[in-house]
């Protein structure tokens, strides 16, 4: 079933057997669901519209659900279709069996080299499709990937759950951690924030913490603008030498998704294996 407006497929809640919470994000809930013609298992997002209202965000969460719709890759997390009803959307998505890389940080504290280092290729990789289809994510973190039957990363959050990052939401937990120097200062920015990004996760996967957390969100602003981090002697030299090419605090200088893909250590470690995107039937 593919989403383009004009052949859609018109759902509605009765289409679906709704299970379990999955999760939940500032302006909705997810389900596991199950298509009931086809037994299809999807991630049914439900928004309450009232909440989106509030915050003045329709035309947002439009346009985030119209740019997810048409990106396939398969290290993205596939928006189906969507529908609504009088109080709320639902955004039928790829379910991701894996669960939140977030979490899976957490029971582990850190990742070795091989699987730090294949989640690195496959998020530039999916990145590289973004920049491609002039799409910036701008927040690029652990709890916004989620990981599928093999284990591949897939980015799941493409901006309906948090507004773009600002300097007011630096009191939301890890948020301030992967701000990139231009946007603290709140200069122009473009692509190469995620760069920054995946400098910061690649530092996190391998340490257990990201690289500039301080106890105040005043000195990680401070860490963040005078690139001040050190690595534990645990992080092997290829990978030092990655995330400090990506650390930069001027844009142009970071190293660019096509260098990271060729990199060294990425090309040695990484264990990518690329699964079919799966169809979801009409």
């Amino acid at each position: 079933m593919e989403p383009s407006t004009s052949t859609r497929k018109q759902f509605t809640i009765n289409d679906f057997e709704i299970g379990r919470p999955l999760g939940r994000g500032k302006f909705g809930r997810v389900y596991l669901a199950r298509l009931k013609e086809n037994n299809f298992i999807v991630a049914l997002k439900v928004i309450f519209k009232s909440e989106i209202e509030e915050e003045g965000l329709e035309h947002q969460l439009r346009r985030e659900v119209e740019i997810q719709a048409h990106l396939q890759h398969p290290n993205i997390l596939r928006l189906y279709n969507y529908f609504y009803d009088d109080t709320r959307v639902y955004l039928i998505l790829e379910y991701a069996p894996g669960g939140e890389l977030y979490k899976d940080l957490q029971r582990n504290e850190k990742l070795d080299q091989q699987r730090a280092a294949t989640i690195i290729e496959e998020l530039s990789d999916a990145l590289t499709y973004c920049h491609e289809n002039k799409v910036i994510h701008r927040d690029i973190k652990p709890e916004n990937l989620l990981l599928g039957l093999r284990g591949e990363v897939k980015i799941s959050d493409f901006g309906w759950s948090v507004h773009t990052p600002s300097l007011r939401r630096k009191t939301m937990c890890g948020t301030l951690d992967y701000l990139p120097p231009e946007m603290i200062q709140g200069k122009i920015y473009n692509e190469t924030v995620d760069l920054w990004c995946i400098g910061v996760l690649c530092y996190e996967l391998l340490v257990g913490k990201p690289p500039f957390e301080s106890s105040t969100s005043n000195e990680t602003c401070r860490r963040i603008l005078q690139v001040d981090f050190k690595f534990p002697s645990s992080v092997p030299a290829g990978a030092q030498d990655l995330i400090s090419k990506l650390l930069k605090y001027h844009p142009l200088e970071r190293l660019s998704l096509a260098q990271v893909l060729k990199h060294p250590w990425v090309r040695e470690h990484s264990r990518r294996v690329l699964s079919p995107c799966v169809q979801m039937a009409s």
